[in-house]
């Protein structure tokens, strides 16, 4: 990695911050990963330019065991305090945290660098083999089962998380990689029971260069842009704007790797009050294709319960680029929800527009008052067949949509914060997210763009 000075450092950061240009291209001027640029930025956000210019070497047990403390009481990730403390790296803390959760506080006692080779580790243990029976001999042993205990534990965690079995030498050499600065080496690898070359075989892999760090980081940043709502197709393509170019199995691989994966879940609202005014036929036929804006809508209600309350949300929906071009949210399902709704949308008209505007059977469209109106502007009404959610498939879908990212995937502290959080969904879905049948661009991106040319 080159080697870069305070002054670099400094600017990296201000670079930055002054939002003109991405970690990884400032990461890639300057060579270095676009993590450690990340780390240099929450560094000075904490600690200003000293971050830059002072540096530790050597930490004592007690001051480790102060970042520790704190960052156990106030629930701290390990790259906040990093930031906080002005330590160069967030691992180091992590490696803190795991030798005193095997070792306890002598554990974090540092110890003079340089290790015996494997030989002169072993004439050692045959020389200083204590009696049996002595207490010199119980406390080995008692290390000895702590040490064991310590490699069946972490072993076990290693490979629930990856989801692996059976257990292989690269897990085994990797907890022992882990373990090597509170136990011998040669130690451990009797209780794994692998060989040593096997072990420093893997070790030079362990500690080789990932190549893949710059994509891990990007594709951390999408995901979280997007609140977990991409999956690994999507997040290939979003990486591909910032000339980031690799086969979506590798994103999935790099993804399994970080631990995140998409999080949506797919919940269809059916919704049906009976005939209680005229039908009207079913004109749209499940043609869901649109040539040109405002030729084909579609609309519902869908419902939200939270806090011991009700929201209702009417939208309506342009078949030709999937644009919610109009909406409103009450807290009761009367006709001024879709009244509302409809002035809203009846706005976008132009006069020589003739619209198709398709719904299902709910009472708020057989209203006489609702249908005067869409005759008044021109527009045709269509209704789907009785009890049958596909022949208003596009906005049915958007409502699985809608609950999937975003009501069961955020916490909301009150009503009042979910309505927010669903007019910026609103937002995000028009705006953000990008839709495959658009040529991967947002719906008012597809308008402004494409249908612009057109």
């Amino acid at each position: 990695m080159t080697k870069v000075s305070v002054e670099q450092r400094i600017q990296a950061v201000q670079r930055y911050l002054n939002g003109n240009e991405t970690l990884i291209e400032i990461a890639n001027d300057i060579g270095v990963t676009a993590q450690i640029v990340s780390e240099w930025v929450r560094r000075y956000q904490k600690n200003g330019v000293e971050t830059f210019l002072k540096s530790y070497t050597n930490y004592s047990a007690d001051y480790k065991m102060n970042v520790l403390n704190y960052m156990n009481e106030t629930g701290t990730s390990s790259r906040d305090t990093a930031a906080l403390f002005n330590i160069s790296s967030p691992g180091m803390i992590r490696n803190w945290k795991l030798k005193f959760e095997v070792g306890g506080y002598d554990a974090l006692v540092s110890k003079k660098k340089g290790h015996l080779s494997m030989k002169k580790e072993t004439k050692r243990t045959t020389k200083s083999t204590p009696a049996e029976g002595s207490v010199e001999a119980l406390e080995a042993r008692i290390k000895q089962l702590e040490m064991e205990n310590a490699y069946l534990k972490k072993l076990n965690t290693l490979v629930q998380m990856q989801e692996k079995l059976p257990i292989k030498s690269n897990h085994k050499a990797q907890v022992i990689y882990e373990l090597k600065e509170i136990y011998e080496v040669v130690e451990l690898i009797k209780v794994a029971d692998i060989p040593r070359s096997t072990y420093y075989y893997w070790e030079k892999r362990l500690n080789r260069h990932d190549k893949y760090a710059d994509v891990k980081v990007a594709i951390q940043s999408i995901y979280h842009e997007h609140k977990g709502r991409y999956g690994y197709r999507r997040i290939t393509k979003e990486l591909k704007k910032f000339g980031i170019h690799h086969d979506p199995k590798t994103i999935n691989c790099l993804m399994n790797a970080i631990g995140i994966k998409c999080e949506v879940r797919m919940k269809k609202y059916r919704s049906y009050k009976g005939n209680v005014g005229k039908i009207a036929p079913n004109i749209l036929q499940r043609d869901f294709t649109a040539e040109k804006m405002n030729e084909k809508w579609v609309t519902d209600v869908t419902e939200f319960h939270l806090f011991g309350e009700k929201r209702y949300l009417s939208p309506v929906l342009d078949l030709c680029n999937g644009e919610i071009i109009a909406y409103s949210v009450m807290k009761r399902p009367v006709y001024k929800l879709v009244h509302n709704m409809l002035e809203q949308a009846l706005e976008r008209l132009e006069s020589s527009d003739q619209v198709i505007l398709h719904s299902d059977q709910g009472w708020h469209y057989q209203m006489k008052k609702y249908q005067q109106t869409l005759k008044q502007h021109g527009i045709t009404q269509s209704m789907s067949r009785k009890g049958n959610c596909l022949d208003n498939a596009v906005i049915e879908n958007f409502f699985g949509l809608l609950k999937s990212e975003l009501l069961y995937l955020q916490e909301f502290e009150s009503m009042a914060h979910f309505e927010q959080e669903l007019n910026d969904y609103i937002h995000y879905y028009n705006h953000k997210r990008m839709k495959e049948k658009l040529k991967d661009l947002s719906p008012v991106e597809y308008r402004t763009q494409v249908l612009a040319v057109a």
